[in-house]
């Protein structure tokens, strides 16, 4: 096959306009074969702008046809697929997994696939009734902690972006098979190859929907509502997992894929005395800009019909040595109530598949260590999230706080918390926040240590010097964005296995992953494993 590096046209083109490239440049005149591997957008002109595209191209005879050929843009390249270890498996073993988030999900999609009829237990609902509890809680602040943006079938992933670009190196092919199967299964095919690809929550939905029927059709079994409390152990090794506090399932191989927010698991694994660690991660806040503002300044337009709503990614060192960047950023999106607990606040971002809001919104976040936990306990990051979302919830009144960066600026600054009636007068939006849930104007600089707050606005200042606008005293900050990713790790050695043998920690909850698709990866890793171990 052949393989074409570096192909530029306007965004503007036809499928005819790449036929005709492709033929010029490999000097043919048949109809070939013209996959596409990716798909970048080059802005460097605007507001001219392009895609870039990498392909793979069928032809007949190709040598004759790479021999005359430009060997600095065409080379020749071997088609790889993914290969899991067992092709079909036919014996009694049946892994049970906990958790039904990407990895989970995953996990249990390709073991069902090779015939070893996975057990998967969700502790929330089916997306479905998920779903419609997530609005109820969005409409009435009615919050139901086993069913939200965090719990449920497809886990916390469902309600974002449903962004599927990961920084994990894919040298055995498990990222193409992540998207291959969600395109399978119904997501749009632009997720192979779009340089940034996200389905959008409102596909998403349905897509986990199909995956989990088609586990069931392979001869695996989901149970939702089946909240694993317990694990029961003999020598080392996993004999069993309680559900509910009350019911005994046997159990010889567990995956342990919790997602981030399972602080609870946590909890019940540091007590039976897994190796347990705290990690890093970051914390910060949603920031909301208008979405043609964005545009404008990554497109050079207020409207690119052929490339929607702009993204963004931005990064920044501060003084401090203290990172900070964007993420999760969701182009004419929402900014939604993701809280779990009672009495705690987080936000998240999410946007649909055609990304039509008004406002973009990215969490821009700092990094933070073990070292600011105040604690060298394992379950130190846990707590320290539940400190600052207590002050979410306290500074909003339960609602999600706003706060212009104006205001939050000048408050830091200024090493004084501005007092409640001056802040009214002075944190008035310009442009309406778009949020899921119930929201009011707040001191939201009142949130985070004084610290993380000098960092945020460091970096904001920095972003502010790149995209013109960003840092604009109307644009919104809204508290807090503290589930970024796992605050422990639960160790797991060479075969991915805990110090009891037979229980694989799993996915972004058990610390070994920071997404949809690192964490599906990593579910994929698992199963391989897995039916190595069972196949012997």
């Amino acid at each position: 096959m052949l393989r074409i590096n570096q192909l530029k046209l306007p965004v503007t083109h036809t499928k005819e306009d790449l036929l005709l490239k492709v033929q010029k440049l490999l000097k043919i005149s048949e109809v070939p074969e013209i996959i596409i591997v990716r798909r970048s957008v080059d802005a460097r002109k605007k507001p001219q702008i392009f895609f870039q595209y990498t392909l793979d191209v069928k032809v007949k005879k190709e040598k004759e046809v790479y021999k005359r050929c430009d060997k600095k843009q065409v080379s020749i390249v071997q088609q790889n697929d993914y290969v899991f270890p067992v092709a079909s498996y036919v014996g009694e073993e049946r892994p049970v997994i906990v958790g039904m988030g990407p990895a989970g999900l995953f996990c249990g999609y390709m073991l069902a696939r090779a015939g070893f009829r996975p057990l998967l237990l969700e502790r929330g609902k089916p997306v479905e009734e998920r779903s419609r509890d997530v609005e109820t809680f969005w409409q009435t602040g009615k919050l139901m902690c086993e069913s939200n943006v965090q719990f449920g079938e497809g886990g916390a992933g469902t309600f974002s972006d449903g962004k599927l670009n990961t920084l994990v190196k894919d040298k055995y092919g498990r990222n193409k098979e992540v998207l291959s199967v969600f395109v399978k299964e119904g997501a749009p095919e632009d997720i192979l190859y779009d340089y940034k690809p996200h389905i959008g929550t409102d596909i998403l939905k349905n897509v986990i929907v199909n995956m989990r029927n088609q586990i069931i059709a392979w001869g695996g079994e989901v149970r939702f509502e089946s909240k694993v409390t317990g694990f029961e152990t003999e020598k080392q090794k996993i004999k069993a997992v309680v559900i509910n506090g009350k019911e005994r399932l046997d159990a010889n191989y567990v995956v342990l894929a919790p997602g981030h927010s399972a602080r609870d698991t946590f909890q019940v694994v540091y007590d039976m005395g897994l190796e347990m660690e705290a990690k890093p991660f970051a914390v910060g806040f949603r920031v909301e800009h208008p979405q043609e503002w964005i545009n404008r300044a990554q497109y050079g337009t207020e409207v690119q019909e052929q490339l929607g709503s702009a993204p963004y990614k931005v990064t920044a060192s501060t003084s401090e040595q203290r990172g900070v960047y964007s993420f999760c950023m969701c182009p004419g999106g929402y900014v939604v109530n993701a809280s779990s607990e009672n009495g705690r606040l987080a936000v998240n971002g999410m946007s649909y598949r055609a990304r039509d809001g008004k406002n973009a919104n990215s969490a821009i976040i700092v990094s933070v260590t073990p070292q600011d936990y105040g604690s060298d306990h394992p379950l130190a990051g846990v707590a320290f999230q539940r400190k600052i979302e207590e002050k979410a919830y306290a500074v909003g009144g339960g609602k999600v706080p706003v706060e212009t960066y104006g205001a939050f600026k000048r408050a830091v600054t200024a090493k004084q918390c501005t007092a409640n009636a001056q802040l009214t007068d002075e944190n008035k939006p310009i442009f309406e926040p778009c949020i899921k849930g119930d929201w009011c104007m707040a001191p939201v600089h009142e949130i985070l240590p004084e610290s993380l707050n000098r960092a945020f606005i460091e970096g904001m200042e920095q972003f502010g010097k790149v995209i013109e606008g960003f840092a604009d005293e109307s644009v919104l900050v809204d508290g807090i964005e503290s589930r970024t990713s796992s605050p422990v790790r639960i160790v797991r050695n060479e075969s991915l296995q805990s110090v009891i043998k037979g229980l694989y920690p799993c996915g972004e909850g058990a610390g070994y992953a920071g997404g949809i698709t690192s964490a599906a990866m990593d579910g994929i890793k698992v199963a391989e494993e897995i039916a190595k171990q069972i196949v012997g």
